[in-house]
Order: C-alpha cells, then structure tokens, then sequence
C-alpha cells in the first residue's frame, strides 16, 4: 500500500523523512502478528499507529482496544487486564472477564507501558509466550489469541537499570520498534498540520478559517512544541475562536503559545545532562530550588559589598522613606555578618534563601538575611493542590499539567492524604 493512500485513510498529514520512515515500517509489519514497540514522546500520535498496524493486519475484523496503562491503579490493573473471579479480592462481588479474554482475535494497545508494575509485565510475558494467563483468584489456566501493540514516551532500557522493568519482557516486545518523530524535528510538516486542524475548527464553529502569514508561520516553526501535536491541536482551536482577524501576523501567534517548561531548558539537574532519562520530576524541584538559592546568595552578597562599598567611602545612602512607597521590606541585620551560602541537607530536603523582606538604608548598611527551609514533599504537594484546584479536581488534566501519569498522580494523592472527602 503506497504511503499517500496510507496517510489519506488515517489521517496523518506531513512529509518528514523520519515520519515517512516510521509509516513505511509499520505498513510492511501490520500483516503479521509481531509484537511492536511504538516510542516517541507524548503527543506525537502512538495510538493511530497502533489502529494503522490493527486496521491493515488480517485481525481487522477482530476487537481493539487501547489500554493507558498509566491510568489504572495499581492494584486493579491485573483485574483489567486478565480478569478476576468471585471474592478474589474485597469488593470483587462477581467474576469479571479480562480485556485478553474479551478481545480475544483481536489487538490490545498498552499504552504508557512502562508504568505498568512489575507483577504485571510477568503476566503479561506469559501471555507473549505461550497465550496463556490466569485470572486474578483463579488456579485455572486460559488460553488467548490477542496481538499486542506497545508504546512508550521513555527510555525503557533506563528503566531496566533502575529495576523498574523487566529486560526478558523488553526484548520480547521490542521485535519491531517504530519511532515516531517529536513535531519539533518536522518543522515543514507545522502549518500544514495547522492548516487542516484550523480548517476542521471552521467547520465546528461555523467560522473562516484562520490563516497565518509568512512571519507567523516561522514563529510556530521555531517552537518546541513539548506536546507535540496535541498542543498545536490546541493552539488552532484557540486562534480559531479567539483572534480578532483571520489572517494571523507573527506577534499575535506568540500570544498563544505557553512559556516552555523550565524543565526543558535547565542545562544541568544534580550534574545530569539536559534529556537525560534520570531526570525525574524530583531532580527537577532540586535542580528549580537550588538555583534560587544560588542566585539569592549571589544577589545578597552584591548588595552587601555595593553598600559596604558605599559605607566606606563615605556616600551617603538614601534614607527609608525613600523606599517605603515601592517595598514592604523590614529591619535587618548588619552586613558586617559575613554572608555565607547553607549547606543543602538531606536527600529529602533543600535548603533555598527568600527574597530580603526589607532592606533599610540607614547609618549603618544593614541587609535582612532570611532562610526559608524548602521540603521537597510539602513543595509537591502544594504543586498537586494547585493543578487539581485549576482543573477542578480533574485527575487526567492534573496530571497531564504536571507531567505525571494518571496512576502516579493518583499514588501521590494518597501519599499526601489529599482524597476527597
């Protein structure tokens, strides 16, 4: 099947070589039954590749279904997957069919595999082997025909040497892997995506479509993207309700595009290079919180030299008053107290300076040295609180904000205690 005609039936607009390349594979091995591993970040599309591989295989009469391993909870996600009997468990009342027995000649799509638990991936390698599985509270053994399509958004090879995966099962899903270019690595593809998705939001909303111009074109050329097509998705729909004309000019595009993730551009986190797979949301809130506490000190120690300066030549400081209509800062501390930076503490806990309250400029220099003590946990938490109160409540849209998986963020509420009453 030509690639034209390929795009054309699923929807899938571009010309990149990377993206020619990823559908060129998954065409030649959709009439088999391997095993595929789809990568690539979120965003980018995984789940119409996996319906590309389901639609042209010769199981395309058969049931698909795609399974977010990330948004089961982990003590359910057996139950989901390969079913449970009568009083397995609390609350199991009757016994329930797995989507391996349901989809049964079919093709399941586990996306976010890698947060599927490591009791599960042993299941799920017996089901590869041998098409057998056990139903959670069940001695007996079934028997399924299902062709299983994976995805991931990281690096599972890092994800084996911290333990958190299993290799066997790996390399056992690992037969063909595709990986789906990020959008930022097919700029020329941008405004045709945006074209047809501004086209689309006309149509709903009985409008022109919006149109950009030469300039506007290279701002959205020139953006990360960091969720892929998702976010462009999203962005045309906003300029499609929200600009004032149709015709979009550069400056107006750069009004809806969101500030990039600090956590993409931070050059070094706790001496780990920028992409590199051991930078987990933890790393990053050490990596935020320590350089707030290096560019305090730093500015302390500034101010303090400037005003000792000032003092020892005999210049003259402006008076209080002068400062009491723009600052809410209070009395400090002589700066003839050497100025010296904290020691980061635990592994739990770092230690990052506040912002001076109140800096008075008297007959003597003075410059208020106040520490706040920064607790990694408490600063998640209130990172959780704000995106569950902005998404009111919503977990997927929370976690989605945080950059979590659903399951995680789950973990993490009940963690902190925060269930809702």
């Amino acid at each position: 099947m030509e690639l034209t005609s390929v795009k054309q039936r699923f929807g899938i607009i571009g010309h990149a070589p990377a993206l020619n390349h990823a559908l060129n594979t998954a065409v030649q091995v959709a009439p088999t039954d391997i095993t595929v591993l789809i990568t690539g970040e979120s965003g980018v599309g995984k789940e119409v590749f996996s319906k590309i591989l389901h639609q042209l295989s010769r199981r395309k009469h058969g049931k698909f279904i795609a399974v977010n391993c990330g948004a089961i909870p982990e003590g359910t996600i057996d139950s989901e997957l390969f079913g449970h009997e009568k009083g397995s468990f609390t609350g199991a009342f009757e016994a329930r069919q797995g989507y391996f027995e349901t989809v049964n000649g079919g093709t399941i799509f586990l996306d976010e595999l890698a947060e599927m638990p490591l009791g599960t991936q042993a299941r799920l390698l017996r089901v590869l082997e041998s098409g057998e599985f056990i139903k959670v509270g069940s001695s007996k053994v079934q028997k399924t025909d299902v062709r299983v399509i994976t995805a991931t958004n990281v690096d599972l090879m890092e994800q084996i040497r911290k333990g958190k995966f299993r290799e066997d099962l790996y390399y056992r899903l690992s037969t063909v892997a595709i990986q789906i270019p990020a959008l930022r690595e097919r700029p020329g593809d941008i405004p045709l995506l945006f074209r047809r998705f501004a086209v689309d939001f006309a149509e709903r909303y009985s409008s022109q479509p919006v149109q950009l111009d030469a300039h506007a074109q290279e701002v959205l050329a020139s953006y990360r993207w960091p969720g892929n097509i998702r976010q462009l998705k999203n962005v045309a729909e906003q300029m499609s309700v929200l600009a004032p004309y149709r015709l979009v000019e550069g400056d107006e595009v750069r009004r809806y595009l969101p500030a990039e993730s600090t956590a993409r551009t931070l050059p070094i986190a706790l001496g780990l290079p920028v992409g590199s797979e051991d930078m987990s949301e933890r790393d990053i809130l050490y990596k935020v919180l320590f350089d707030m506490k290096k560019d305090i000190v730093e500015l302390k120690q500034v101010v303090a030299r400037l005003m000792q300066s000032a003092a020892e030549s005999g210049v003259e400081m402006p008076s209080r008053a002068a400062f009491d209509h723009t600052t809410d800062w209070t009395h400090a501390e002589s700066v003839n107290r050497p100025v010296e930076a904290d020691v980061i503490q635990g592994p739990s806990e770092i230690v990052a300076h506040a912002m001076p309250r109140r800096v008075v400029f008297e007959d003597q220099p003075a410059v208020e040295d106040i520490e706040e003590n920064f607790s990694l946990e408490e600063v998640e938490r209130r990172m959780i609180e704000k995106a569950l109160r902005k998404h009111s409540g919503k977990r997927k849209y929370a976690a989605q904000e945080l950059g979590i998986s659903e399951r995680t963020l789950y973990r993490k509420i009940k963690e902190y205690g925060m269930e809702e009453g």
